[in-house]
């Protein structure tokens, strides 16, 4: 028997896949915080704490093809929205508990992302011990491009990852400098959520965050994978 729904549901978020007419639809989105040592250090905090999570609707997910440039709407209430340019791993075998010797061969592949923060919202809501998904959590915060199959990716562990705004270097390192790398990231992960085929997980950011406006024109750039372009409008 045919389901009815008394609105009409929304569709599947769903992100291009490199090399294939098949799309990866997306079901969670997991984000790290504060995974690269300078830029835990920029935000006030140092050392190799224990990996801490927050998430993301799927449908917050801005899918930009390769060569296109994305549109994001500047959000509301913000007057300080910063870039977070973020190695994205996209699950296709799920589990509960992964080892981190075993983690690798749950990732179907991998895209560049950015990780949108009202920041000014974000420093409110630590400020006063309250969750951040005002600051994290909003519509077109999480801009990708397309996904590279892990087979065809390269040495993703050693890639350098950029992004320059209007033609300027904001944050530079490679994602050897994860202070949890993308094995851990998933045994940590998985002890507390059952990773599902779908879900995202945004790695964490380097150095270099700041603020954008509308006009500017982002380029995020991870070696071996399609470079993600997004103008602020």
């Amino acid at each position: 028997m045919t389901a009815e729904f008394v609105f009409t549901p929304h569709p599947v978020v769903s992100i291009p896949v490199v090399g294939q007419a098949a799309r990866f639809p997306v079901h969670r989105i997991y984000c790290v915080g504060r995974n690269y040592e300078e830029h835990a250090k920029e935000m006030g905090f140092t050392g190799r704490e224990p990996p801490f999570f927050f998430m993301k609707p799927a449908d917050a997910v801005v899918v930009v093809d390769a060569g296109a440039t994305g549109r994001m709407d500047y959000p509301t209430l913000t007057k300080n929205l910063h870039h977070e340019i973020e190695l994205v791993a996209a699950i296709g075998t799920g589990g509960r508990n992964i080892a981190a010797a075993d983690a690798m061969k749950h990732i179907y592949g991998y895209a560049v992302g950015l990780d949108m923060t009202r920041r000014d919202l974000q420093n409110d809501m630590k400020k006063q011990g309250r969750p951040w998904d005002i600051g994290k959590s909003f519509e077109q915060s999480a801009p990708i491009g397309p996904i590279v199959p892990a087979a065809q990716a390269g040495d993703i562990e050693h890639a350098e990852i950029s992004v320059q705004v209007g033609g300027t270097d904001r944050q530079r390192s490679n994602v050897s400098k994860l202070i949890w790398n993308l094995a851990e990231t998933i045994e940590h992960l998985s002890a507390a959520w059952e990773l599902q085929p779908g879900d995202l997980i945004f790695t964490g950011t380097p150095e270099g965050v700041a603020a954008v406006v509308a006009g500017d024109t982002l380029v995020g750039e991870i070696t071996g994978l399609p470079s993600l372009t997004v103008q602020i409008v």
